[in-house]
């Protein structure tokens, strides 16, 4: 399955965006997707995932701040990022994996090449 990230951009501090993860070619109803992100001289981290179920994890950076949801008719999962920080700062991915309920954010269970991205920039 091909996914494709939009709806970053520039933003102050405090401010809120909302992240698209939007697939092609397929559903992605039996798929886990997870958000990563990776900003400059750092490794790729796990932001948040959502399962099929509906099942949601949050890494402890975001939690409270993000929230991922996903709607099937448009194929589509969203991250709702509130009260950013300029530590949120990074390139942020969506990936697929397989998985149950509940899911994980280590990115080697997730599948696939990494898109491009969508760049999000949270100044002060």
């Amino acid at each position: 399955v091909q996914l494709v990230e939009s709806g970053g951009g520039s933003v102050q501090a405090g401010a809120s965006l909302r992240l698209s993860c939007a697939a092609s070619g397929t559903s992605f109803d039996d798929y886990i997707i997870g958000w990563f992100r990776q900003a400059p001289g750092k490794e790729r981290e796990g932001v948040s995932c959502i399962s099929p179920t509906e099942g949601m994890t949050y890494s402890d950076s975001v939690k409270g701040r993000f929230t991922i949801s996903r709607d099937s008719a448009k194929n589509t999962v969203f991250l709702q990022m509130n009260s950013l920080k300029p530590e949120d700062t990074a390139v942020y991915y969506c990936a697929p994996a397989y998985g149950g309920h509940v899911c994980y954010l280590e990115s080697s269970r997730y599948l696939g090449s990494w898109g491009q991205g969508t760049q999000v920039t949270v100044s002060s």
